[in-house]
């Protein structure tokens, strides 16, 4: 499938499947990825404006962070250990940071300053060196996984300073919901080359076996809200008039169908560290 990058560049992509059934990966990956997140409009760069417009995206916010904050503790108590790796801004650092003791990796140094000014507790690591082996009880990474290359270095890593029963928690966009399948090439949560690989559910599964037998998938929760945004700027893509209003139908029609096949928009995967 040929995509393109409807953020920024425009240029076209595209995303073929790899070794591993259900993954797939954009081609080609530009040697230098750091222009295509250069934009004020990326979401990870956010800052606030204090219009209405931003005043509705924190709120919903607030809700998606409280979602994800209940799910963590549902396999993790309070007081233990949690790295987000990947932690952008720090906005799901800053609302967790009272209940965990908490550690966050960002590479981009605008995101970082960002996430430094907000955080009070939290201490923000640049070497993984600074963390010892097997003293983490969660590692949590909010659609980040699918802009990561070096997989493989990657859960290895994880794997190394996970404790013993504990939890990986990836989120990542689904191309098997509904709403990509509605939009095809103008579905937003494709957003190439910054998403380098895709995965559908069976593929996520099919990853997590194939790279150690000390991973054991427990369960696939939703981000519910996703679809929603998602679909929206899949509506922007196509310039349709008053997006915001069909894409939040089409983001409840996805849903509404994912309620009776798991397919929503997008997944997180909960992951064990045997």
């Amino acid at each position: 499938m040929k995509i393109i990058d409807h953020f920024l560049t425009q240029e076209e992509f595209e995303i073929t499947e790899t070794e591993i059934s259900g993954v797939f990966k954009t081609t080609p990956i530009p040697s230098d990825l750091a222009p295509y997140y250069d934009s004020e409009n990326y979401i990870s760069h956010h800052q606030d404006s204090g219009s209405l417009k931003e005043k509705f995206y924190k709120y919903l916010q607030r809700f998606n962070l409280n979602y994800k904050r209940n799910i963590v503790l549902k396999f993790i108590q309070t007081g233990p250990k949690i790295l987000d790796y990947g932690c952008g801004a720090g906005e799901f650092l800053k609302f967790v940071e009272n209940d965990f003791q908490t550690f966050g990796f960002e590479p981009n140094e605008t995101a970082r300053k960002s996430a430094l000014k907000k955080l009070n507790k939290t201490k923000l690591i640049s070497d993984f060196d600074d963390i010892k082996n097997g003293s983490i009880d969660a590692i949590t990474l909010w659609h980040v996984f699918e802009h990561i290359e070096n997989q493989d270095e990657i859960l290895n890593l994880f794997l190394q300073k996970l404790k013993k029963g504990g939890i990986l928690f990836i989120a990542v966009p689904n191309p098997d919901s509904f709403d990509a399948k509605h939009y095809g090439k103008f579905w937003a949560a494709y957003d190439v080359p910054r998403h380098i690989f895709h995965f559908t559910k069976t593929g996520m599964e099919n990853l997590i076996k194939s790279k150690s037998e000390n991973w054991q998938l427990k369960k696939i929760r939703p981000l519910l809200l996703d679809s929603f945004y998602i679909s929206m700027l899949s509506e922007k893509y196509k310039k349709t008039p008053l997006f915001w209003l069909k894409g939040s139908l089409f983001g409840a029609i996805s849903n509404f169908k994912a309620s009776k096949n798991y397919e929503f928009s997008s997944l997180i995967y909960i992951i064990e560290k045997k």
